[in-house]
């Protein structure tokens, strides 16, 4: 494995760790000597990950949980604490984003959104923290989104709860500002993930665009005209990380290509 293991014996957990851009945040602290539990709803893809990582000499766990259920974090957290000691480092990816018109009345989708995104952050955070207070050291970072610093039409719910994470983020950032612990929001754009190019086909299957044109459209709010690599987070995800970024706190790291200034 690569990385100069400046995170070596450090126990980090990740919500949403199997793919995507958890999967990328997975792998780099890895590769900088972290033990890292995986956490996510499906047992096999989180294995897959673990499988691999392990077979160059890596530390993992893997747990399913749903975040937005407290007892299910709780218990997710106590099983990774017991293998891995304390959680040190947190990184909160679990998410979900759907579409819907605001005028569509939904209690269902709005609420679980919220449960999840938001929810969802704040329960890990509550699992988390009693080790980091204890242990006089923590680094948290919440992968929130553009979303939760701007508005995008059809997606209210998930605004809302990004709006809520980067909140919640600056509250408990101030909260423990003393105590050795950060705790930042890094907020990408639309980001090459399976998340994203399902949406971008749910665009193309209703409006009958070329896929490649759905995906178009997604990227024309970027100066670059490109769409995020999920490496390209779980860089700025690492950074936070590292020794030398203590004084960076209650921060929304924005990672869009200069969509928003």
């Amino acid at each position: 494995m690569n990385g100069n293991g400046a995170l070596q014996g450090r126990h980090a957990l990740v919500t949403g760790g199997g793919r995507g851009i958890g999967a990328s945040i997975v792998r780099l602290l890895v590769s900088r000597g972290a033990r890292v539990s995986l956490l996510g709803r499906t047992a096999a893809t989180l294995e897959a990950l673990a499988v691999e990582l392990r077979s160059s000499g890596a530390q993992t766990f893997c747990a399913t949980a749903d975040v937005s259920k407290r007892e299910s974090v709780d218990a997710a957290f106590a099983a990774a604490r017991t293998l891995f000691g304390p959680i040190e480092i947190l990184i909160n990816n679990a998410g979900q984003a759907i579409s819907s018109p605001i005028t569509k009345r939904d209690d269902a989708l709005w609420e679980r959104l919220l449960a999840i995104n938001l929810s969802g952050t704040y329960f890990c955070m509550q699992a988390a923290l009693p080790d980091m207070l204890q242990g006089g050291f923590g680094r948290i970072i919440n992968i929130a989104s553009t979303a939760g610093l701007t508005g995008y039409p059809y997606v209210a719910a998930y605004c809302a709860a990004k709006h809520g994470v980067v909140g919640l983020t600056r509250a408990v950032a101030r909260e423990v500002a003393t105590r050795n612990i950060t705790v930042n929001a890094v907020c990408p754009g639309y980001t090459d993930t399976d998340l994203v190019r399902d949406a971008a086909a749910k665009i193309s299957a209703v409006t009958g665009r070329k896929l490649e044109d759905a995906l178009q459209a997604m990227t024309k709010s970027n100066p670059q005209g490109r769409l995020i690599q999920p490496d390209e987070v779980a860089n700025a995800v690492g950074w936070l990380c590292m020794p030398g970024s203590e004084s960076v706190t209650g921060q929304s790291i924005v990672v869009a290509g200069g969509e928003l200034m």
